[in-house]
């Protein structure tokens, strides 16, 4: 068998740790076998087991990351989740596996690298487009990951990569100029992506994302 095992952090709630369905499903689809990592696991293990790394959706990183202090609407994560990603996302960046961070994952990973967010997009800057809610359209630039061209994505958001972490490139854009998708220049698959493929795994883009990232971790696999 070889299929790449992708780790996949998971949030804190009270005595719980929690993760919606979706992005287990994905992985699955995709050809790849979840494994969920709780935040208080050792996370040089981890980085030895996995062979590609997914950070999901959450709350908010709290702004103490990038230097700022906390705005009223920022509702962060617990520090012992967002303490336990930084530190297995430069684990695991260091070993060179495939990583995908998405909404909250793809903001904490422009942050790991000494970007900085908007806080509240609504409170920083003056866009026509609602990024809380519903879909809007993105324009993807030429790539290696998925297909370039304009498409619908669904939009749950309200922070947003402010200042990008170094050496990251973007690569998608809404309407209104905010970076919707980056990826890390000198590495094998190192993608952010702003809203959540693991949602709509039927719709082609969805999909593409997620079987370049498992056919990385694949090869990830291969050459150990």
């Amino acid at each position: 068998m070889n299929k790449p095992i992708i780790g996949i952090t998971t949030d804190i709630d009270s005595e719980y740790i929690k993760l919606k369905h979706g992005y287990c499903k994905a992985v699955k689809l995709a050809g790849g076998i979840p494994v969920l990592l709780p935040a208080r696991g050792d996370a040089e293990a981890y980085q030895k087991m996995i062979h590609g790394l997914l950070i999901p959706g959450g709350d908010d990183l709290a702004p103490s990351y990038y230097g700022e202090d906390m705005m009223p609407k920022v509702n962060p994560v617990l520090k012992e989740r967002s303490d336990f990603e930084m530190s297995l996302f430069r684990k695991v960046l260091q070993l060179r596996k495939p990583i995908l961070g998405i909404c909250y994952g793809m903001q904490l990973i422009n942050v790991a690298l000494g970007g900085a967010l908007y806080q509240d997009i609504d409170s920083d800057v003056t866009l026509d487009i609602s990024h809380k809610k519903d879909y809007h359209l993105i324009v993807i630039t030429e790539n290696m990951f998925v297909k370039k061209g304009t498409f619908s994505v669904n939009s749950t958001h309200h922070q947003a990569v402010k200042k990008l972490g170094s050496g990251l490139s973007a690569f998608a854009y809404s309407e209104d100029r905010l970076i919707e998708a980056f990826y890390g220049k000198d590495c094998n698959f190192l993608v952010g992506v702003q809203w959540h493929p693991e949602r709509l795994m039927e719709n082609e883009l969805s999909l593409n994302l997620f079987k370049s990232f498992i056919e990385a971790a694949k090869a990830s696999n291969d050459s150990e």
